[in-house]
């Protein structure tokens, strides 16, 4: 789904693909990413203010770097590029922040990240720290992130790109791509995928199944020389 895509359908297939991502869980989705392609897409687990919330929806991203105040990014502030990040129709979408090389350092936090609320998206994906979990718990989005913070980072990092590909914990995210976020961690599908991997991840539910019924049956004697 490209960032323009705002039809009727379009969200109603959005909604469609949240319930089986949330039913299906992120193992059953790495599990199926693993059979179509080959990169990596599973990002071991984050800290949630709210962790029964899952996320779910298309990547708008936006990148971090070290700060230096010789640059003109020093004075452009969240407010500009989170705005470029989301586009004309940032509903249901899922901003990504980098780590700026400093997971620790605090990347936003109740009141920047109020504009989300505002702005109807479906969560926000950062691999730092985010300040305020009471605030961000109370939003309609969901967040997830390295961990909570007290100090302001702006000294150590700041936003400097948006709509670029980020890398997240090792992982590669371009915009468009799907996020999917729960307790177990999170997994990364390239949008060409998404239907193709959630019928798949339903296929490795079925022979998860499969497998637990033949256990339960299973009898000590069988294994022994």
């Amino acid at each position: 789904m490209s960032n323009d895509d705002t039809s009727d359908g379009a969200a109603g297939d959005t909604r469609d693909r949240f319930t089986q991502a949330a039913e299906l869980g992120c193992a059953a989705l790495v599990d199926a990413m693993g059979r179509v392609h080959r990169h990596r897409a599973h990002i071991l687990p984050l800290t949630s203010p709210d962790p029964a919330r899952p996320l779910f929806g298309p990547a708008s991203t936006l990148a971090y770097l070290p700060y230096r105040d010789d640059l003109p990014q020093a004075e452009t502030g969240f407010a500009e590029l989170f705005y470029q990040a989301l586009g004309a129709q940032p509903q249901g979408r899922v901003l990504v922040l980098s780590s700026g090389g400093y997971p620790d350092a605090s990347h936003g936090g109740g009141t920047k990240l109020s504009r989300g609320d505002h702005q109807q998206i479906a969560g926000v994906l950062a691999d730092g720290r985010l300040r305020d979990f009471t605030e961000l718990r109370g939003y309609r989005f969901a967040t997830w992130c390295r961990g909570e913070a007290t100090r302001w980072g702006g000294d150590a990092v700041m936003p400097y790109a948006a709509g670029v590909a980020v890398e997240i914990a090792g992982v590669t995210i371009t915009p468009g791509d799907y996020v999917y976020a729960d307790t177990a961690g999170a997994v990364v599908i390239p949008a060409v995928s998404i239907d193709r991997v959630l019928a798949e991840a339903h296929a490795v539910e079925a022979e998860d199944a499969r497998d637990a019924e033949e256990i339960r049956t299973e009898k000590a004697a069988d294994f022994r020389p």
